[in-house]
C-alpha cells in the first residue's frame, strides 16, 4: 500500500500525468461524439470542451481523484497501469468533474 507521501510524489510523475493527459482527451473525444441522450450529457460536453482546452489541468484534477481511488495499491502498480485501466477509471470518473462548471 502506497505511503501518503508516495502519493503525494506521483503528482509530479511526468510519466503518470502525460498517460492521464491522454486518457482525458480520449475521454474527451468519447464525450464529444456520444449521443446527446446521454446521462448529464451537457455537462460533460462542457467538461470535454474544457478538457480539449486545458488538458493539463482537468488531467491534475483526474490523476487527484485517480491516486485517491488507488491508494491501496503499490506504487509500482500504481506507475505501471495499462493504458486501458488507465482509460476505463478517468471514463468512469467524468461525471464527478462534469458539474456544469
Amino acid at each position: 500500500m502506497a505511503t501518503y507521501t508516495e502519493l503525494r510524489q506521483l503528482f509530479a510523475d511526468n510519466d503518470l500525468r502525460n498517460k492521464t493527459d491522454v486518457a482525458v482527451i480520449i475521454a474527451a473525444e468519447a464525450i464529444r461524439v456520444e449521443d446527446i441522450g446521454t446521462t448529464n450529457h451537457a455537462n460533460r460536453l462542457i467538461w470535454a470542451k474544457t478538457a480539449f482546452a486545458n488538458p493539463r489541468g482537468k488531467s491534475d484534477e483526474m490523476l487527484m481523484a485517480l491516486l485517491a481511488s488507488n491508494s491501496t495499491a503499490s506504487i509500482e502498480a500504481i506507475q505501471t497501469v495499462t493504458d486501458s485501466a488507465l482509460q476505463a477509471k478517468v471514463d468512469a470518473a467524468v461525471d464527478v468533474f462534469a458539474d456544469g462548471s
